[in-house]
Parts: structure tokens; sequence; C-alpha cells
């Protein structure tokens, strides 16, 4: 191999990082919490150990399959946009770049390379989902096509985002039916509603309005090149807001609701994550208050499963 090469860089095991960064693990593993977040939510308690053994191992192949989709739909949009670059540069203020960004288009890793990956973490993921409820099977398999429709319409529509919002919560509604074949519809209606705005307002639009002057000159059809970089700022500072108040409401409509006090520590802690920070795109809408925000949001679901966790150990605890 030619040492001048960029993939002399990844020999070994350091190879393997390729991989997660095709699935862009970094950031995912902040999002894998949103499924067990969601379950312990609707259930007030911890499920049977086989149950959660099973589904966070489903958790990590869905996610890693479905990310590692996202490039291999954008293959050819990718190698656009890097052509327009110049490449892509390692930021470390990126989440989604920490390791590097693209290495399929980067020709880091193979197309068939790619391919394996996914096909791999989708046989585990679906293997998993069967085992916990086939319904599980039918999300996870609507999340892998809105996937690839999410990326399809990149230059057709700015409602695109609608679709990024439906992706996000499969996760969130398929751990719930995994722990539960017969749920509240009014949980999940809400469940549904707060993880939707939430992506929308904390991923989608403060990462569009980061490469707002690439996909202008792509042709793109995003919420920020429709609406403008500061009416998008706007917008994500709403659905931040309505993602709090519904993440609020949904502790306190499931099966073993829990104590109000929780509820409002998860009103508190969703807008200590994005007040400042939106605030800041609001006023100067640029790629580095777009990604500080970005990597503020994507704490979201950690942050609302410690929580869950921590209302499960006070009920058990306190009578």
């Amino acid at each position: 191999m030619d040492p001048s090469s960029p993939q002399a860089a990844f020999r070994g095991r350091s190879r393997l990082n390729l991989f997660w960064a095709l699935s862009r693990t970094p950031h995912g593993l902040l999002d894998m919490c949103t499924p067990p977040f969601a379950a312990l939510l609707w259930l007030g308690e911890t499920p049977p150990a086989a149950v959660a053994a099973i589904g966070l191992v489903t958790t990590f192949a869905g996610y890693t399959a479905v990310y590692a989709l996202n490039d291999l739909v954008d293959f050819r949009l990718d190698r656009e946009k890097m052509k327009h670059a110049g490449g892509f540069a390692r930021d470390e203020a990126d989440l989604d770049g920490r390791i590097v960004r693209h290495p399929l288009a980067q020709g880091l890793l193979s197309w068939a390379q790619g391919v394996a990956w996914t096909v791999f973490w989708s046989l585990v993921a679906l293997g998993g989902a069967f085992l916990l409820n086939p319904v599980c099977v039918a999300i996870f398999l609507g999340g892998c096509l809105f996937e690839a429709l999410y990326c399809r319409l990149f230059r057709v529509t700015p409602l695109r985002a609608l679709v990024s919002g439906a992706v996000k919560t499969t996760g969130a509604v398929a751990a719930v039916f995994a722990v539960d074949p017969a749920p509240s519809e009014v949980f999940l209606l809400v469940l549904f509603a707060a993880v939707f705005a939430w992506e929308i307002g904390g991923q989608n639009i403060p990462n569009d309005i980061a490469d707002l002057e690439e996909d202008r000159r792509l042709g793109a059809r995003t919420l920020p090149v429709a609406l403008g970089a500061r009416g998008a700022a706007r917008l994500a500072r709403l659905l931040l807001a309505a993602a709090a108040v519904l993440t609020a409401a949904a502790f306190l409509l499931g099966r073993r609701p829990f104590p109000v006090g929780f509820a409002l520590l998860s009103f508190a802690g969703s807008c200590y994550l994005w007040w400042r920070p939106a605030g800041r795109l609001k006023r100067r809408p640029d790629r580095g208050t777009a990604l500080a925000l970005f990597n503020r949001a994507s704490l979201y679901p950690p942050l609302q499963l410690s929580l869950v966790a921590a209302a499960i150990l006070w009920n058990r605890w306190i009578p």
C-alpha cells in the first residue's frame, strides 16, 4: 500500500474505525439511548433481563445498519460533495466527522465492504426484532425505507425533513412494542411527536444550516435553503421547545407514571441543553453555532435515559 494514500492511515485494527465511521458510531451511540429511554418510560420498570439484552443488541445493530445505509444510498451525492469541496476534512466539532467523514465516498472502503457491513447488521437487527416482537421487524424495515427516501429527496423538497423525523422515531416506537405488544396509543403519539420535534429541531435543521453554502451550490432543497438560515433557526427553537414539553408529558403517560418532579426535571434538562445554543444560532446562524446546537441537542437521549433510570430507582426506594 502506498504510504501516502488515505488508506495507509487505517491499517490493522484501526481499519475497523472506517466501518464505525461509515455508521457514524460516535453520534449513533448517543442516539441509541432513545430506544431504552422509550421502553423504560412506558414500562416504569426494567424489563426482563433477556428482553433487555436482546433489545440492546438489536438497537446497536439497527442504528449501525441505518446510518451505514445512508452513506450507501448517498454514495454518488457524497462523491459530488467531495469533488466540490476538494475532499472531506476531519472536523472535531462535528460528531459525524470525529473519525472520518464518508469513508465510502472517499474510497477508504469499497462498495462491497459497505454493503456487506450494512447487510450484516441489518440481519442482526431483523433477528433481534423478530425475537422481541414481529411488529418491530416491520418498523425497522419501514425505517430503512424512509432513510433511503430521505436521501433521494435531497434535491426535491425541504419537506424531506419530515421523513428524517419519522426515521428517528422508529427506534423509540419499536422499543415500546418490544416490551409491550399493546401500549397506549396516547403515549405512543406523544412519544412520537417528542422525538420527531427533537430530531428536526436539534439534528436536521442545525446540520443543514452547517452545510448551507454547500447545499446551495448542489441545488439541495432543505429547510434552511427554503426558509433562510435565520428562519430555519427560529423554527428549530420552536421545535425544541415543543420536544421539551412533549417529553415531560410522556413521563406522566406511561403504564406506571412517574412523579411530576421527574417530568419537571426532564423539561428543565431539555431546556438546559438547547436554550443557549439555540439562541446563539438564531442571532448568528453559521456553521459553528449550528454544530454547537447539534452537538448539545445530541445529548437529549442519554439525558432522558438517565432521568428515567433515576425515576425507576426512586419508585423502588421511595414507597
